[in-house]
């Protein structure tokens, strides 16, 4: 069952957006998700999660303050709200468990963050 992640956009510097991502037929309850990233020629990276409950999360220091990680275990979906976007967040941003056994990695959503 493959990940569907959305939301993403061409947006201005210090825009906003709001990602989702859902698995139809696989629940993520239970689970610790994260919010990862690709940005052109480089690895991809997690750099935001979320326990099982909803009630402890990590940040890495880049989107510290700008981005906000949050779940919903009803309508089993992970969301990203990022504001203050900057060039340097240009990725595609794909969403998944944050240990193994990964679910299979979805399309993701790019974003294109202008100056």
């Amino acid at each position: 069952v493959q990940l569907v992640e959305s939301g993403g956009g061409l947006v201005q510097a210090g825009g906003s957006l709001r990602f989702s991502c859902s698995a139809p037929g696989r629940t993520f309850v239970g689970y610790v998700m994260a919010w990862f990233r690709q940005a052109p020629g480089k690895e991809r990276e997690s750099f935001a999660t979320i326990n099982w409950s909803g009630g402890s999360t990590y940040y890495a220091d880049s989107v510290k303050g700008r981005f906000t990680i949050s779940r919903d275990n009803i309508k089993n979906t992970v969301y990203l709200q990022v504001n203050n976007l900057k060039p340097e967040d240009t990725a595609v941003y794909y969403c998944n468990r944050q240990g193994e056994p990964r679910l299979d990695w979805g399309q993701g959503t790019q974003v294109t963050v202008s100056s």
